[in-house]
């Protein structure tokens, strides 16, 4: 597709702990190079693992909040979250931008973007709890806390959402979402390049 002039969409990713939303993202961006993942900033300690984000401290989100630099932040599970206001050079391009989002926050992220379409993704709830378990990182009753969790409806009012199940073979989940992603951008949420 053509014209630098129009903005591509903002592709907000969403689900449960576990459901496996990064990995998603990263099969998409390794899929097309024309979707970017976008690395959030999080004032949890670096070494903690799992997703590919920035660490920061309070005082440092703090400051880069004082100084405008992000373009959507947020606070859930006792940490606070950013993302970096470089979103709209990705997007001025007229390419897609992969996020991780907090379900809380996407109704500001729909009014902030504009074109945003929303990934739901899911998976069984002996799936979700499969993979918590052998993360290790929770005990049983954090793994059920977040089962529960994982049942909480997504906010009335988004335009553009769309479940994706990840229940079985990423390849699958990817599938769905190219589909998702690309009839999006057709139905003039803005142009992928492809």
């Amino acid at each position: 597709m053509t014209g630098t002039d129009t903005k591509g969409p903002v592709i907000a990713v969403v689900g449960p702990s576990g459901v496996g939303k990064d990995s998603l993202m990263l099969a998409l961006a390794a899929a097309d190079p024309s979707l970017h993942v976008m690395q959030r900033v999080v004032t949890r300690a670096a070494e903690a693992g799992g997703e590919d984000y920035r660490a920061v401290t309070e005082a440092g989100f703090a400051d880069l909040v004082a100084a405008e630099q992000f373009a959507l932040h947020w606070s859930a599970h006792g940490l606070r979250y950013g993302i970096p206001r470089q979103i709209e050079d990705l997007r001025g391009n007229g390419q897609g931008v992969l996020v991780n989002l907090s379900r809380s926050v996407l109704l500001q992220a729909q009014q902030v973007f504009g074109a945003l379409v929303v990934l739901s993704v899911t998976a069984s709830p002996s799936v979700l709890a499969e993979r918590l378990t052998k993360r290790g990182r929770e005990d049983s009753a954090e793994v059920q806390r977040r089962l529960a969790r994982a049942r909480q409806p997504l906010p009335a009012g988004l335009r553009r959402l769309h479940q994706i199940d990840n229940s079985g073979d990423l390849s699958q989940a990817v599938a769905a979402a190219r589909a998702v992603i690309y009839s999006a951008a057709a139905a003039s949420c803005g142009p992928v390049r492809v």
